[in-house]
């Protein structure tokens, strides 16, 4: 044997090693996912085995003998749109039903990409299981038990389809047994394809598009049989939450959950790495907006009003149940407020914005729309659903903490200046602030700093009341957006660091303009139902009420944020009537609000891209701030919506705040004082009466 043998065979053997020890690796593997699998059909196991005897206990019985069977699977009648109504009884636009807005299409109809990518992410084992994936409960119950909450669906999509056509989706334990027997007969009755088909046919995917078809109309403008890989893997992603994912809104979501979704059929065989990889790499989405659905009204609203129907009746008998459904939207205040907006902004590269109007007495939503310059297609909900920095319009809520625990927003008095904070809960991440135009006033009253919007004041003012106090009373006062930044409240909250909806920041001065009075938002007044009768069952059109914060500590509240309209940085909303309201701009002029009220209203005014957060440095000539379009807007709108109203003042409450000698910790720490200048000073105004002050030692 030659040496050029030798060092050939030499190779071959090491090659050969190499091999071997890569298929033991392999096969231990395997063995520990064999075994990861039999603890997991263990748990499952004892999962069901639990359900079981539970079942017995609660006379599950009746539920898997009377109401599992498949002659009651009768789809809520085809056909019947459900109408949506204004205030004024004008049609507002209908939910799409079988036969009307959604066209069937067979399974050689469609594009075999979708059903690969929809199974991937849906229900990967789909083609194993028989109705109901143990294996996947456990694995959801394993998660959920990891996290220390629900954080995992384990439905399978046969278990969805039962849910979606035939029964409602009240959260008990008979409606979950009875939807897992169905989804077993179902399975076992129907083949495979026919409840995919089926599924893909009914399944919600945005903009009002119901089933794949209406989905590829709508989204890229073709039949559902011609979708590409990447297209049906980005409509596979959006029924879990088609506002989320909504493609012409959101584009960096929905390609960042066309990934997921991608990556889940390269797990499952479905497509290979070099399809991967050459799908991920082209970030543009190819949409086409479809001409579907341009019979709606108020499309933000209605948006609204659909989520909310879904979630009390489910969303079969929304789309196929004939319900009429009567709002708080009142026309005439959707146009005063789209022709605020269009009057103020008005060319093709402007800003995005959205106003909300809640009526303080009731929370009947009264205005909600949005103006998105050159952009006709856009349907994504920027008042309920967007989240925005909230900038100063968050300060309202730390006075109003401050004086519930006896600071004398007049008599007491901190330091503007920059500050530096670096202990105490500025430990983890030191906190520079300073003021908007740099400029500072020395010792200053808390209701001065108001007026001037200073952050340094309101800083400290943050750190003495404490975050938690700070979240807590936004929260009560309306704000339904979770504060926390993982698990805990920052310093910065005071400043409205944190991102909210238009909706929360209406909710919450709401209830300024009600004296303490939460009222939970109101969309809809009435539903009648298909066969005639109205439901009284649901609660509709009965305000939920609850006084949330003292009458006396609302209007002290309001007393100074009148003198802001009047004399602060909220001049540019005053109309000539008592009013008060706040300023909000957020550090780098990407987002710009105004929210204010009257006794009778109450209108937020967001500004910014919807896109993304983009500084709004040159708009019209101007960088943006709260004081300027959003509060010029708010009085285009308060102005028209009121003008045949007479103009109320701001009743004064029978008791007021106690107050007593506050010494804040950071009150006048972390700053000089030779920075001053002359700017915003509080005067109470004459017209009130002013409370005699009361101090306490303790």
């Amino acid at each position: 044997m030659s040496p050029a043998q030798r060092g050939s065979r030499r190779s071959d053997e090491l090659e050969l090693a190499v091999l071997r020890a890569r298929r033991l690796r392999a096969l231990r593997k395997k063995r520990a996912s064999r075994r990861r699998r039999l603890g997991i059909v263990a748990a499952a196991v004892g999962v069901v085995a639990a359900l079981a005897l539970l079942t017995v206990g609660m006379g599950g019985a009746i539920a898997y003998h009377e109401g599992c069977s498949l002659a009651a699977l009768e789809p809520f009648s085809i056909g019947q749109n459900t109408f949506v109504y204004a205030a004024d009884g004008s049609r507002l636009g209908s939910i799409p039903s079988e036969g009307r807005n959604r066209q069937r299409v067979s399974w050689r109809h469609i594009s075999p990409w979708v059903p690969k990518a929809t199974v991937a992410v849906e229900d990967r084992r789909f083609w194993q299981h028989g109705g109901i994936d143990p294996i996947g409960i456990s694995r959801a119950f394993w998660a959920d038990i990891s996290k220390g909450e629900v954080v995992q669906g384990g439905s399978t999509i046969t278990q969805q389809l039962v849910r979606n056509l035939y029964i409602s989706r009240e959260r008990t334990f008979t409606r979950k047994l009875r939807e897992a027997c169905l989804a077993v007969k179902l399975a076992d009755k129907w083949s495979k394809r026919k409840i995919l088909t089926t599924y893909l046919n009914q399944i919600y995917y945005g903009d009002q598009a119901y089933g794949i078809e209406a989905a590829a109309q709508t989204y890229f403008s073709k039949p559902a049989k011609k979708l590409t890989l990447a297209q049906a893997a980005l409509l596979a992603g959006l029924p879990q939450a088609p506002s989320q994912y909504d493609p012409f809104a959101n584009p960096r979501a929905a390609r960042i959950r066309r990934k997921q979704v991608l990556r889940a059929m390269l797990r499952t065989g479905a497509i290979t790495k070099r399809q991967y990889r050459r799908t991920v790499r082209d970030h543009d989405l190819h949409l086409k907006p479809g001409v579907l659905y341009k019979r709606i009204q108020q499309p933000y609203f209605f948006s609204y009003v659909r989520d909310e129907l879904v979630r009390v009746y489910g969303e079969a008998r929304v789309r196929h149940g004939g319900l009429r459904v009567y709002t708080t939207i009142d026309p005439h205040l959707q146009q005063d407020a789209r022709q605020a907006i269009t009057n103020t902004l008005n060319l093709p590269g402007d800003p995005a914005s959205a106003v909300v109007a809640i009526d303080p007495a009731t929370g009947a939503i009264r205005a909600m729309t949005a103006v998105s310059p050159g952009r006709k297609n856009n349907q994504f909900n920027l008042i309920a659903d967007a989240h925005r920095q909230a900038g100063s319009t968050f300060k309202p809520f730390v006075l109003a903490a401050a004086i519930e625990e006896g600071m004398d927003p007049e008599s007491t008095y901190y330091l503007s200046a920059p500050l530096d904070c670096s202990t105490g809960p500025c430990a983890v991440k030191p906190w520079h602030v300073e003021t908007y135009d740099h400029t500072y006033k020395g010792n200053i009253s808390v209701a001065s700093a108001t007026l001037a919007s200073d952050n340094t004041v309101y800083a400290r003012l943050t750190l003495d009341v404490g975050a938690n106090k700070v979240a807590a009373m936004a929260q009560r006062l309306g704000v339904r957006t979770p504060l926390a930044v993982n698990g805990a409240y920052v310093p910065s909250i005071g400043l409205g660091s944190i991102a909210v909806t238009p909706l929360d920041m209406a909710s919450a001065y709401a209830t300024f303009a009600a004296r303490g009075v939460y009222s939970k938002p109101m969309a809809i007044t009435k539903v009648v139902l298909g066969k005639g009768q109205v439901d009284r069952k649901a609660g509709w059109g009965v305000p939920q009420r609850k006084r949330v914060l003292a009458a006396g500590v609302a209007y002290e509240v309001t007393k100074i944020l009148e003198e802001n309209v009047q004399s602060g940085t909220g001049v540019g909303a005053y109309f000539g009537r008592p009013a008060a309201g706040k300023t909000g701009t957020t550090e780098n002029h990407a987002d710009a609000w105004f929210s204010g009220y009257t006794p009778q209203l109450e209108a937020s005014v967001w500004v910014g891209y919807q896109r993304a957060e983009i500084p709004m440095y040159d708009v019209h000539g101007i960088s943006v701030a709260g004081g300027t379009f959003p509060a010029t807007i708010w009085n285009l709108f308060m102005s028209k919506a009121l003008e045949n109203q007479p103009a109320q003042d701001f009743l004064v409450p029978y008791t007021f705040p106690t107050y007593h000698a506050w010494s804040g910790q950071w009150q006048y720490k972390g700053g000089s004082t030779d920075q001053t200048t002359t700017g915003y000073a509080y005067t109470p105004t004459t017209t009130y009466y002013q409370p005699t002050t009361t101090y306490s030692t303790h």
